[in-house]
């Protein structure tokens, strides 16, 4: 959730993201990359653990009927909030600028899904979720164009694109597949942790360390799981960056691999670890909804008022910056600041939101209330 904070701050405050896009190896520096591609572990850890928590439900004492009725009503709702508070969070309207189905839509579609999912065996289920993650990609060269009248949904399971609906414009940021089988596969991987500790943990390193390998080989054939291939480059160090470079959108095999494999990785050393109850990455660990709901406007706000110190009331002070689709020459030439404002700004919003999560946590942790499961 930290991490996360740092990608959503770069969009709103940093100069280089109102000018190109930090994977463009044309314009890029590595400190702009490497700020963007840490945060690429955030959402595909998301939907792992997304699937993971509902697993740990099921396991704790829950029925197939109960879940499947549970993960539908708060994948709706997290839809439902993709479209209200995350769009107001962005925009501060409702009504500015396209219609974004990114991480709640791809998260409340992909639990909906998963609630018809884990009727299925569990080796069924294993399988169908490892083959849309590892086959996926096998589909690429498929244009949504191909399906004719039906070319919205293939635009929505599997290609990054602009949908015009009408008086609505559409952005697919994030199409379903393959985050539908990450979270299945986080579904399976509860088992897990019903296992002895010592063997739970050596299973996870092990899983972690042989993905994170497989990434580099899959990668490193530069034949297949990618549609974006690596390539020897002129600047200096630049190399490493391209094959680093993997396609999010939708998450290719090897982008999947390359997050994937560290965040189990790191969920083998963790399990051992027991922080206090105050530890700020537990606690905003413990409420992720109110987090992210709460961390977008709070950004924005910051962003505002920067530019209010630096250019007073100026006509664009309220326009979503140029990274939100809002163009770039209705800002000044030197709009924006540099990147070490973005590590500063993200530590004083964790920082504004540390009291708010920690008391929302600790009435989770006292109540039990339904409602407070899909907060």
């Amino acid at each position: 959730m930290v991490i996360m904070a740092v990608d959503h701050t770069r969009d709103f405050v940093n100069t280089a993201a109102f000018t190109f896009r930090p994977e463009d190896l044309t314009q890029t520096t590595t400190a702009i990359f490497l700020t963007r591609w840490i945060t690429h572990i955030c959402a595909p850890t998301f939907m792992l653990c997304a699937g993971l928590g509902a697993g740990l439900r099921l396991q704790r004492g829950g029925t197939v009927p109960e879940l499947s009725r549970f993960l539908s009503t708060r994948g709706l709702w997290l839809v439902l909030l993709e479209f209200t508070l995350v769009r107001l969070g962005f925009f501060f309207s409702l009504t500015t600028g396209p219609l974004s189905l990114i991480v709640f839509w791809a998260l409340g579609m992909s639990m909906i899904v998963l609630a018809l999912l884990i009727r299925l065996p569990f080796r069924v289920l294993l399988g169908v979720s490892v083959a849309m993650i590892a086959l996926h990609n096998l589909t690429d060269p498929i244009p949504a164009a191909a399906f004719g009248s039906f070319a919205w949904l293939w635009q929505i399971l599997h290609q990054q694109s602009l949908i015009n609906a009408g008086v609505v414009l559409v952005v697919v940021a994030y199409p379903l597949v393959p985050w539908v089988g990450v979270m299945g596969v986080g579904f399976c991987l509860a088992r897990v942790y019903g296992w002895p500790e010592d063997e739970r943990r050596r299973f996870l390193l092990g899983l972690g360390l042989a993905l994170t390998a497989a990434f580099v080989v899959v990668r490193g054939f530069n034949i297949y799981g990618d549609p974006q291939p690596w390539a020897v480059q002129p600047r200096a160090g630049f190399t490493w960056i391209s094959f680093l470079n993997c396609t999010k959108y939708p998450p290719s095999l090897s982008f999947l691999l390359m997050t994937l494999g560290p965040a189990i990785t790191i969920l083998a050393l963790l399990d051992r670890a027991a922080p206090g109850e105050r530890n700020p990455f537990l606690v905003c660990g413990r409420v992720p909804l109110l987090y992210f709901v709460l961390h977008i406007p709070l950004i924005h706000a910051v962003e505002i008022g920067l530019a209010w110190l630096r250019y007073g009331p100026a006509p664009f002070i309220a326009l979503p910056p140029p990274s939100l689709g809002t163009p770039r020459t209705a800002f000044p030439a030197d709009f924006g600041w540099r990147l070490w404002v973005v590590y500063a700004v993200t530590a004083g919003v964790v920082l504004a939101l540390y009291p708010v999560c920690l008391w929302f946590s600790r009435l989770k942790a006292r109540r039990r209330a339904w409602w407070l499961g899909y907060l």
